[in-house]
C-alpha cells in the first residue's frame, strides 16, 4: 500500500498541528511509518540505533537491571522483616520496555540475566509496550525460549508495576507541537491541505505555560519544538510505578540548551535510509514529504522529563551521556574479543552514538542509592 490513502486522510484532516500531522505520519494504526514494518532500524531500515550494534547494549544494560533488582529486593527484605510491615510484596520483578519494538533489546537483556542472575531471571515479568501492531506480532518469535517471561504485550502502558522501566529512543519519536515566536507573541506552525505550513495562534495555552515553567525567553525568529506529549507520558508512567527505577535513554538536551541559539531553527527532521533530511528552511520543509515513508524525529527536552518525574515522587539518579554510563557498566575483562571491543566502540564513541545519547536515571521509593552506571558522575557533553 502506497502513501497516497494516508495522503488523502491527511489533507481532508488539515489544517493540523504538527504534532498531529507527525502522529499520523508515523502512527496511524495501518499507514503509519512504524505501523507498516515491524522493524525500522539497522543496516537495512533507516536509521541506526544502539540495539542494532548487537547483544552487547543489551548485556551492559543488564548489569544495571541486575544491580537495581538487588536493591529492590534488599528493600523487600527489610519491609518484610518489620513486625508492622503490611503484606509483603509479591516476589517478581517487573522488566517494561516502552517503545518495544520487536522486543530485541529485552531478548538480549533476558538472556544475560539467565546467565548472570538465575534468581533474579525467574522472577521477571516483562512488559512489552509498543505502538505498532506489526511489530508487537513479532516479539514473541524474536524472544524465542525467553517467551515465557512475556505477561503483557500492548499498545498501551496500563498496569502498576514494581521494577524497572526502560525506554530507549521513546520520546523523540513522540509528536511535536512547533511554535515560532513573533513580535506579536508565540505563533504555532500548521499543516495545511497542500502539505504546506502556516503560522496561527497556539492551539492550547500549554504550548506559553509549558516554555515559562522552564524560564525559556525565545528570541524573534526562533523555532522550536514542545513535546507536551513526553511529559503527559511520562507523567501517567511514574504514577503507575510504585517502586523501582526507570532508565532513559534518547537523544537530547538540557531545556536551557535545547531553547537557545545553537538549535533556534528547531530541531525537527526526518530520516531514510540513514540520511537525515535536514530542518525546514525558508525553501523547503522535508518532514512534511512523503508521510508514512520516512522517520520524523525531534531532540528530547531532559529537563521537562525530570521536572515531572520528580513532581510525582521520583528521585533523579543520574543524567549522564551514554558514554560515561555504559563505561561505569562495563567489565574490562569480558572483552578479549575483538568484535566485542567494537562493539563497545560503536555504542561509547564521542561524538557518535554514546554522546549523542543521553540516560536519565530515575527512582521511586529506592532512596538515592549510587549506580553502576552514575560511576563516572553526570557527564555530559
Amino acid at each position: 500500500m502506497g502513501i497516497e490513502p494516508l495522503i488523502r486522510e491527511i489533507r481532508e484532516r488539515a489544517p493540523l498541528t504538527v504534532a498531529t500531522f507527525m502522529d499520523l505520519a508515523l502512527h496511524h494504526p495501518e499507514l503509519g511509518y512504524y505501523a507498516r514494518a515491524a522493524h525500522r532500524s539497522g543496516r537495512a531500515g533507516d536509521f541506526f540505533t544502539s540495539v542494532d550494534v548487537g547483544p552487547l547494549f543489551g548485556e551492559l544494560l543488564a548489569a544495571q537491571i541486575q544491580e537495581m533488582a538487588g536493591l529492590l529486593a534488599a528493600d523487600r527484605r527489610r519491609d518484610e522483616d518489620r513486625i508492622d510491615s503490611p503484606v509483603p510484596e509479591a516476589r517478581s520483578f517487573d522488566l517494561v520496555e516502552a517503545g518495544a519494538g520487536n522486543g530485541q533489546l529485552s531478548a538480549d537483556i533476558l538472556r544475560v540475566l539467565r546467565a548472570r542472575d538465575p534468581a533474579v531471571f525467574e522472577g521477571t515479568r516483562l512488559h512489552l509496550v509498543e505502538l505498532s501492531a506489526d511489530a508487537r506480532l513479532s516479539q514473541r518469535a524474536v524472544l524465542g525460549d525467553l517467551a515465557d517471561r512475556l505477561i503483557s504485550s500492548s499498545d498501551v502502558l496500563a498496569a502498576p508495576f514494581r521494577g524497572v522501566l526502560v525506554a530507549n529512543e521513546l520520546f523523540d519519536a513522540m509528536p511535536v507541537h512547533q511554535v515560532v515566536q513573533r513580535e506579536e507573541g508565540l505563533r504555532e506552525v500548521y499543516v495545511s491541505q497542500d502539505l504546506t505550513t502556516f503560522e496561527g495562534p497556539p492551539s492550547t495555552p500549554e504550548l506559553v505555560e509549558h516554555l515559562a515553567r522552564l524560564g525559556v525567553e525565545l528570541e524573534i525568529g526562533w523555532r522550536v519544538e514542545v513535546n507536551l506529549k513526553a511529559v503527559e507520558w511520562l507523567r501517567d508512567a511514574s504514577r503507575r510505578l510504585t517502586r523501582g527505577f526507570m532508565i532513559l535513554i534518547d537523544y537530547g538536551h538540557e531545556a536551557h540548551e535545547l531553547y537557545s541559539a545553537s538549535h533556534s531553527a528547531g530541531t525537527l527532521t526526518s530520516f531514510s535510509r540513514h540520511r537525515a533530511a535536514g530542518v525546514e528552511s525558508s525553501t523547503a520543509t522535508p518532514w512534511l514529504q512523503n508521510p508514512g515513508e520516512q522517520d520524523i524525529t525531534a531532540h528530547v527536552d531532559f529537563t521537562s522529563l525530570r521536572r515531572v518525574a520528580e513532581a510525582e515522587g521520583l528521585a533523579t539518579l543520574g543524567f549522564l551521556d551514554q558514554t560515561y554510563f555504559l563505561l561505569g557498566l562495563f567489565n574490562p575483562e569480558t572483552f578479549e574479543s575483538p568484535d566485542r571491543r567494537l562493539a563497545l566502540k560503536s555504542l561509547i564513541m564521542p561524538g557518535g552514538l554514546g554522546s549523542t545519547m543521553k540516560v536519565l536515571l530515575l527512582g521511586k521509593n529506592v532512596g538515592t542509592p549510587s549506580l553502576r552506571g552514575c560511576s563516572f558522575g553526570g557527564r555530559v557533553t
